[in-house]
């Protein structure tokens, strides 16, 4: 059951650095935001949960060749990005775009605003998936909240996948517009949708499961969490009945390394057969590569 080495990896959740913290992209939680600690002391949003945190550098011109070092060290040959870093970094399109894949996240206070903003970028960059961040979104919505119904809609319009936050927030902010249960609601309402849950879906991740076998379009995406500690319920579904639900996903640079990732996939104890499915052939599959 060792990790094979000779797949070429998908990775669905790398970002490209704006700056050395990440002032800019992380700014927007600071209105959640309110221990002194998040404040004042984090350079990124949940820092108290990450040993390690990659360092690029302070060079931003370095930063989308120091990203394509570390995928070509781990033979990741595609992966998804926030189109906001294909924007800043021209870079990507014109040397890289053999490499990377675009996802643009949404502000569904913007209304009819924001379909717009979508339909352009998509028509622009060939968006492959939409992101929501719930518990990040100020003020927050939740999954199930009436704002993100256009954004279903679109995401089933244009044939792509949302990834969505669920579960417990890294970042010390309510976590309410997160439960797993809400989502339920969504893949009932939107039978054609591809939704896929990033950052763990804890502590409820057993009825993760539960959903993810009730409903056909619903998966999962291990972002964030450092594989010792993928949760033994997907594990398990995995190897069972859940081969071509689970996705590989990292969180490099922005709390993860792709050395720790990938000494520590070594251990995780999938069957021969998921492999190819987890580290490829799921995202190929949703993101349509």
């Amino acid at each position: 059951m060792p990790m094979p080495r000779d797949i070429r990896v998908i990775d669905t959740h790398v970002n490209i650095p704006w700056d050395q913290h990440d002032a800019e992209r992380y700014g927007s939680l600071r209105a959640l935001q309110r221990d002194r600690e998040s404040l004042d002391a984090f350079h990124m949003p949940a820092q108290y949960m990450f040993r390690g945190i990659p360092d690029l550098g302070s060079d931003p011109a370095t930063f989308v060749a120091r990203v394509v070092e570390a995928m070509d060290k781990h033979n990741i040959g595609t992966a998804l990005i926030p189109v906001g870093d294909a924007i800043r970094y021209p870079e990507i399109r014109d040397r890289y775009a053999d490499r990377f894949v675009f996802q643009s996240s949404v502000n569904p206070y913007n209304g009819v605003e924001e379909i717009r903003r979508l339909k352009k970028l998509h028509a622009e960059y060939g968006l492959r998936a939409l992101s929501f961040f719930p518990a990040g979104s100020y003020p927050q919505v939740a999954i199930n909240d009436k704002p993100m119904y256009p954004i279903y809609t679109l995401a089933c319009e244009l044939g792509l996948p949302i990834f969505v936050n669920a579960g417990v927030p890294g970042p010390r902010i309510p976590l309410d517009t997160q439960r797993v249960e809400l989502i339920d609601e969504i893949c009932w309402f939107f039978p054609e949708l591809t939704f896929v849950m990033r950052h763990g879906a804890e502590p409820w991740e057993e009825l993760a499961v539960k959903l993810m076998l009730k409903y056909p379009g619903l998966h999962y995406s291990t972002s964030a969490f450092a594989p010792k500690h993928y949760p033994k319920a997907i594990i398990d579904f995995a190897n069972t009945r859940g081969s071509d639900k689970i996705i590989y996903a990292g969180y490099f640079p922005a709390g993860l390394s792709l050395d720790r990732i990938f000494a520590e996939l070594e251990s995780v104890p999938f069957k021969d057969e998921v492999w190819p499915k987890f580290l490829a052939g799921n995202a190929a599959r949703v993101l349509k590569i």
